[in-house]
């Protein structure tokens, strides 16, 4: 079983800056995609940003400019560094990383961590 840990979430400031991380452990031979997603209150989950295995990256709109997702291959983590955040950016967020244990695919959630932008 692939295990997510995630750490970095808080409260700050509206303008300010906060650094998410994620680490995958367990038996995993390969990693295909690592992305953040989030969850306010009363509303859906929503992708924030993914990387693949190649180092492509897409970002919702309403991060592009402000957040950067990169990853740490050797130690199956992700990052989501999240800049001039915004009340609109209060979230739960959720790291999710798919791939493949050589016979099996899988895909994992991390439990969540809550961010909040407020004054």
């Amino acid at each position: 079983q692939v295990q997510l840990v995630e750490s970095g979430g808080g409260l700050v400031q509206p303008g300010g800056s906060l650094r998410l991380s994620c680490t995958a452990s367990g038996y995993i031979f390969s990693i295909n995609a690592m992305g953040w997603y989030r969850q306010a209150p009363g509303k859906q989950r929503e992708l924030v940003a993914v990387i693949r295995s190649g180092g492509s990256t897409n970002y919702a709109d309403s991060v592009k400019g402000r957040f950067t997702i990169s990853r740490d291959n050797a130690k199956n983590a992700v990052y989501l560094q999240m800049n001039s955040l915004k009340p609109e950016d209060t979230a739960v967020y959720y790291c999710n990383v798919n791939g493949s244990r050589r016979i099996s695919q899988f895909d994992a959630w991390g439990q969540g961590t809550q961010v909040t932008v407020s004054s």
